[in-house]
């Protein structure tokens, strides 16, 4: 999978440890539906990272091999741009018998997304954390994630 990054262990995207998995591209729709500049945007340095290429097996081993992490995170930037490398990854997981939740972070609603969710939902215990972040919105405690979200109108859904 093509990635801008790998955190082995993560503590702040989900309840459980997790590896963070930075995907490659985004295009802003967060700022620019709220007329910001794309430089204020959290990730906007991690858009900046080089690309690397990361072989599903290896990034399996990785997190195999690690006792502590119980579950894949896959953000950082737009992740749904990068929908079929993902789907692959966690068919390399399932695969190899390996059933830890994957949870996406997405700024995508379920409604433009359809098709997207549909791929997903082939794969066991996948869980997709909807929304765009909303400037000066109120966070909000999601149940489903176990974390803070900066935004009241994200939210997070088990779709398998």
């Amino acid at each position: 999978m093509r990635v801008k990054g790998v955190i082995e262990e993560d503590f702040l995207n989900f309840r459980e440890p997790a590896m963070f998995i930075n995907t490659c591209f985004c295009d802003f729709k967060c700022c620019t539906e709220s007329g910001l500049d794309v430089g204020v945007c959290q990730n906007a340095p991690l858009a900046q990272a080089p690309i690397k290429d990361i072989p599903d097996d290896v990034l399996f081993q990785h997190f195999m091999g690690n006792p502590i992490t119980k579950a894949v995170v896959v953000g950082g930037l737009e992740p749904i741009m990068q929908v079929g490398e993902l789907a692959e990854l966690i068919f390399t997981f399932r695969r190899n018998g390996c059933q830890a939740p994957f949870v996406i972070y997405t700024g995508y609603y379920p409604e433009e997304i359809e098709d997207e969710v549909a791929l997903l939902k082939q794969f066991c215990n996948i869980i997709v954390k909807f929304g765009r972040f909303i400037p000066n919105k109120p966070h909000r405690f999601d149940e489903t994630l176990g974390i803070e979200l900066a935004s009241d109108n994200q939210y997070a859904e088990r779709i398998s």
